[in-house]
């Protein structure tokens, strides 16, 4: 005979959300009961698992001299105490909910402090933790208050009566995992530890245990509804409104509304018997209706990012000045809205989305991904056992962020799949707060939610969704109901290395269909943590630089800025895509502007243009040769003019290529940009170039010289036709086809993506070693050179037909005209096709008339200029944090190389080419994995000069590389000239 007894779960495998805290309440930046912050260093021990060590420690007079020391906010793992992990999907522990490993880092925190001189007497104090990753448990003084999970949430302790003057003892272990670790597999790095603030608040006799702002907006009578709910009752003042009434009161007045565009605040203060606070107030109200999500009565167009909290050193323990900074960044960059991927941010960053101003989808503490890959078998979310623990969080974030009238929708988490626990938290919430959206991607049936939200949609279904003419959900009420409502692309455009692609026609969809509401790029920042290398230069890791047994790479790495919060071209590029002001040329294609005609469009929600200050350049051969100011209307939003421009100025050569650049800065100064920053820009063609004949041939026949061949300022191989010299200059690596580009993370793909991984297939058929064969080496009367040959990968029977025809020119120059004619049924677009060469590593000065200054490609090509630009070679390369193609600036006219002395090469290119120069050749930017893999040469610097580039797309995690960008493999013809400079 034999019975089984059930053992209790430990507190940190338990469902519960955890024992002893108080409800939660408001964030309340600003009030006047005492407080004092517990940051600082504190004294630490880590044991392997959750069970090594008792809690003698928590007890007063336990001595810790022998502990390490470690501060607070942090992660004990960026301080010498074990590892980051990063995963995306897979949890990296075995999945047995709610059990976690035996193995459980367990960090236990010491905190001896005073109370201030001035510390009040009476009443109560809190104890708050604002984030704790993943399980604490508490004691102050010896006295265990409780426990609890939710990592990115507050937590309140009662402990007014357990303080003594000085000596105080504040004990906290925490655990790396625990059951709340299920509930937070959000594709970023597992990093335990108290990462924000504790503090210690007094709680007077009559303080505010909960407030409620209710401020709408009537856009109909321009009036703002004010009414704050609080507990215990109080009185609200308003003086710019001159408001003086009781809490739960309502007044009716003139206001300016708040939006991201004009986010217009009221300071308020709220008083009772025992605390006053003040408040921001910010009037608007937020509706879905006419099937659109509506705020003060009109559509809305996200042009928005996801952001993970993240600091390269600090991991999300991050600062307000780090916060300000992202938010200025997004600012300058025309973003006007953030989803706090996958977890309420910092309660100070939505402080700082309402004066700034910015959209926000707050996001609660909530993933559960790693089931997914398990069929979601004991999914939580479908599982009645942990309710209270969802509901907790969706408390939690909706309790601390209600006040913000930034927040336009909350979102119950992500990718959960389905089930009751998301239900519940969607009635939870929809009965406390009425006046906001609630948005879930992971449920394309919408039957909780207000707007139909996917991620990665691609172009074409995001089309029929505009359309509302998308396939049917297989239940016709829920059919009816998502038709109806408004879309959103809560997740597009993976920002993963070199891109994403494809931007701008995304755009033009969400413009196109009032059904479309914009999107978030996934996502803001690249989670790398910064190294140092041997040799001192600094760069950044990712998954699998920590040892971690599982882990997904340099997915994690995947932001419009880098680690050190630099913008990448990525960024540059949706700026230019999601400007709010339209510029274009006012013929009918809106494509020039030789008529001297400009069309201005107002693409703001709700501001009118008299913010800007409109500006035109006239610019011959990229040098400006006049610019003068545009006077434009303050056009309401939605609204166009056409303008003409000034008449050219003198001053352009006869036949020279001429532009208008017409662009709107900011007339003053704002919060996030100074007086003159650009918003906006265009160029249109004011006349194309002249044809400017071309003497490629000087009449004087190519002549051998033993085993080279002379051609004016060139010297070849007599046997390959290869050019090894011109005008004296060692060319280092003769120029040849080159069709191989080390691949891009959208190159690459992702294993889970129904487009063709073009990147793979490359590689599979050799495109990385291809073979070049000279069949003909053929010198003619007519004064040319001519090399034949085959190009083609060993193993298969594609290829291509490569021939270079070699001229000079009475000038003294010499030029190359290529012809490529692919051989056999080719199964992919080219990576690029162009000509590779290198000249000596001093000619390190790069000049060119073309697009810049940044590099850009098939797709993401919007942000480049036409202009003269000037950078040294080693700035022109894109310092992604796996090494990958980059650096090609489109749409050259000519290119110049020189070493400091002026001395150098010059080349032109018909048509206009890709320019490409760096240190290192491709195939060791395609074996490197960090940044100081790549080691310049002493000797070469490799140019390619590309005739025709493969697009980006955004298949690391989306749609890949659109038709019309491809790179197929056709028969092409181009030329280059090369001239001696000295």
């Amino acid at each position: 005979m034999s019975s089984t007894q059930h053992t209790p779960l430990p507190y940190y495998e338990d469902r519960s959300p955890g024992a002893g805290t108080l409800p939660p309440r408001p964030w309340t930046p600003s009030s006047d009961a005492a407080r004092l912050s517990l940051n600082g260093t504190w004294s630490f021990r880590l044991s392997p698992t959750a069970t090594a060590e008792d809690d003698a420690f928590a007890r007063p007079g336990y001595d810790a001299r022998g502990w390490d020391e470690i501060p607070v906010p942090g992660h004990w793992v960026l301080h010498g105490h074990g590892a980051p992990i990063y995963t995306n999907v897979r949890y990296p522990f075995p999945v047995d909910p709610p059990h976690v490993p035996a193995e459980n880092p367990t960090g236990d925190h010491l905190r001896v402090f005073d109370l201030p001189g001035d510390w009040p007497d009476g009443g109560d104090a809190v104890l708050r933790f604002e984030g704790v990753e993943s399980c604490a448990r508490v004691w102050l003084n010896g006295e265990e208050l409780g426990t609890f999970k939710g990592s990115r949430l507050p937590h309140e302790f009662p402990v007014g009566g357990l303080l003594e003057p000085s000596g105080n003892v504040l004990a906290v272990r925490v655990h790396q995992w625990s059951s709340g670790s299920y509930l937070e597999d959000q594709d970023q790095w597992w990093l335990p530890g108290i990462f924000r603030e504790v503090t210690l608040e007094h709680r007077p006799e009559g303080s505010l245990a909960d407030y409620f702002v209710h401020a709408s907006y009537d856009h109909t009578t321009g009036e703002g509804t004010l009414r704050i709910d609080s507990d215990p009752g109080g009185r609200i003042t308003v003086p710019e409104l001159g408001l003086d009434l009781a809490t739960g009161e309502s007044a009716t007045v003139p206001v300016e509304p708040w939006t991201a565009e004009t986010p217009r605040l009221y300071e308020a203060w709220l008083t009772t018997v025992g605390e006053s606070v003040s408040l921001r107030v910010g009037f608007r109200t937020v509706v879905v209706e006419d099937g659109l999500l509506k705020v003060n009565g009109r559509r809305v167009l996200f042009r928005g990012v996801n952001r993970h909290e993240f600091h390269p050193e600090n991991g999300r323990a991050v600062d307000l000045a780090t916060m300000r900074r992202d938010l200025v960044l997004m600012k300058r960059h025309n973003i006007n809205a953030v989803r706090t991927s996958h977890y309420p941010p910092h309660p100070a960053f939505l402080g700082l989305c309402d004066e700034l101003g910015l959209w926000v989808i707050d996001e609660c503490d909530l993933e559960t991904h790693g089931f997914g890959v398990l069929d979601w078998r004991n999914n939580p979310v479908d599982d009645d056992r942990w309710t209270p623990a969802l509901l907790d969080r969706a408390e939690r974030m909706v309790e601390r962020d209600k006040n913000h009238p930034a927040v336009v929708m909350w979102s119950l988490g992500n990718e959960c799949g389905t089930g009751r626990g998301l239900s519940a938290m969607a009635d939870w919430i929809r009965e406390r707060d009425p006046s906001r959206v609630i948005h879930y991607e992971g449920d394309h049936s919408c039957a909780d939610t207000d707007v139909y939200s996917r991620m990665y949609a691609p172009h074409e279904e995001v089309d029929l969704i505009g359309r509302r003419t998308e396939p049917p959900w297989s239940d016709p009420e829920l059919d009816a109901k998502r038709r109806a409502l408004p879309f959103i692309q809560c997740e597009y455009a993976h920002a993963m290395g070199n891109g994403p692609g494809g931007l701008s026609e995304y755009q033009r969809l969400f413009e196109a269909h009032e059904r479309c509401q914009g999107g978030f790029v996934w996502e803001w920042i690249d989670h790398g943590f910064t190294r140092r290398a041997p040799d001192g230069r600094f760069y950044h890791v990712y998954g699998g630089d920590f040892g971690e047994e599982l882990h997904d790479g340099n997915f994690v790495c995947d932001g419009l800025v880098f680690p050190d919060r630099t913008p990448s071209p990525g960024l540059i590029e949706y700026k230019k895509v999601i400007e709010p002001v339209r510029i274009e040329g006012a013929e009918a294609d809106g494509a020039g502007g030789a008529d001297g005609a400009v069309r201005i469009t107002n693409g703001h929600d709700f501001a009118d243009l008299s913010h800007l200050a409109f500006t035109w350049t006239y610019e011959a051969e990229g040098e400006a040769i006049g610019s003068g100011e545009l006077a434009v209307p303050p056009l309401p939003p939605g609204e166009s003019v056409e303008l003409k421009l000034p008449a050219p100025p003198p001053g352009a050569e006869a036949g020279a290529e001429t532009w208008w650049t017409v662009e709107a800065r900011l007339a003053a100064a704002t919060a996030w940009a100074e007086a003159g920053h650009t918003v906006a820009w265009a160029q249109l063609p004011a006349a194309a170039p002249g044809a400017g004949a071309r003497a490629l041939a000087s009449g004087e026949a190519p002549r051998r010289e033993g085993d080279r061949i002379v051609l004016g300022p060139g010297v070849f191989d007599a046997a390959t036709g290869a050019l090894t010299s011109l005008g004296g200059l060692p060319v280092t690596e003769p120029p040849r086809l080159d069709i191989w580009r080390a691949p891009t993370d959208n190159d690459n793909g992702a294993s889970w993506q129904p487009d063709e991984r073009w990147g793979v297939i490359w590689r599979r058929l050799g495109l990385h070693r291809v073979r070049h064969r000279t069949d003909a080496v053929e010198t003619t009367p007519d004064g040319a050179l001519t090399v034949r040959t085959r190009v083609a990968p060993a193993a298969v029977d594609i290829g291509l037909e490569t021939v270079y025809r070699w001229t000079a020119d009475a000038a003294g120059r010499l030029s190359l005209a290529v012809s490529v004619t692919p051989l056999g049924e080719w199964p992919c677009p080219l990576p690029r096709l162009g000509l590779r060469l290198g000249v000596p590593a001093a000619l390190g000065d790069a000049e060119w008339f073309g697009g810049g200054p940044g590099e850009a490609y098939p797709d993401t090509r919007t942000a480049a200029r036409v202009g003269r630009w000037a950078l040294p070679v080693d700035e022109l390369q894109t310092p992604y944090v796996r090494p990958q193609e980059n650096g090609a600036r489109i749409d050259v006219r000519w290119a110049r190389l020189t070493a400091p002395d002026g001395s150098g090469v010059r080349i032109e290119g018909d048509p206009a080419f890709w320019f490409t120069a760096r240190r290192w050749t491709t195939e060791q930017l395609d074996a490197a994995e960090h940044t100081p893999d790549l080691d310049p040469s002493n000797d070469t610097v490799w140019l390619n000069l590309d005739h025709g580039q493969h697009g980006i797309g955004s298949q690391s995690c989306g749609p890949g590389v659109l038709a019309e960008h491809r790179l197929n493999a056709t028969s092409a013809e181009f030329s280059f000239t090369f001239s001696r400079l000295t």
